[in-house]
């Protein structure tokens, strides 16, 4: 550790072996992918309470580049508006966790990445923001397949912590893409 004036730097060595998801996490990105270059597809991401987690998780596989347009982080309402193309007024009438956001957000993904499948993530990761009606661990996700029906899910995963929330969405986002994958070969 050095200091810099008042902040103190940490240096960090990586490892040769680092890795940054759990096995199964690997596992199923690199599933996900081999399925979507099998049909020649490309993917997208529109995310929001898992921060960009899907398309880290995707491009932590070598060679994914061929796979893997892009990804949005779009936490800010202004951003799935602006990025990805929500309308405010779905967005005032539904909330932005909520199955019409979660569709819009997979289908602007589609558009403005120019990829051939897409999934969205947005929901209450915690520990605070829940409500009686959208509480804590509430997660909606959505895959766009051009030329296809938009597929939507709901999941409630409860109060697992922030993190487990975070990682039990990612996990349900690479089964979905898994499912989509395998019902339109």
């Amino acid at each position: 550790m050095r200091s810099c004036g008042r902040i103190r730097l940490l240096a960090i060595q990586p490892t040769e072996h680092a890795v940054l998801f759990p096995e199964d996490i690997q596992i199923l990105s690199e599933q996900v992918l081999a399925r979507a270059r099998a049909r020649s597809l490309t993917m997208a991401t529109a995310e929001s309470c898992t921060g960009g987690l899907v398309a880290a998780a995707l491009t932590a596989i070598a060679g994914s580049s061929d796979v893997v347009k892009g990804g949005v982080v779009s936490y800010a309402n202004s951003a799935k508006m602006g990025l990805l193309g929500v309308e405010l007024q779905v967005l005032d009438q539904y909330g932005a966790v909520s199955e019409p956001v979660a569709r819009a957000m997979a289908e602007g993904a589609l558009v403005r990445l120019q990829a051939d499948l897409a999934v969205s993530i947005t929901g209450v990761a915690g520990p605070g923001g829940g409500t009686a009606e959208k509480p804590v661990g509430l997660v909606h996700f959505a895959t766009a397949l051009r030329g296809g029906p938009t597929l939507a899910r709901e999941r409630r995963f409860g109060e697992l912590g922030r993190e487990g929330v975070r990682l039990s969405a990612l996990r349900t986002a690479l089964e979905l893409l898994q499912i989509r994958l395998a019902d339109e070969s």
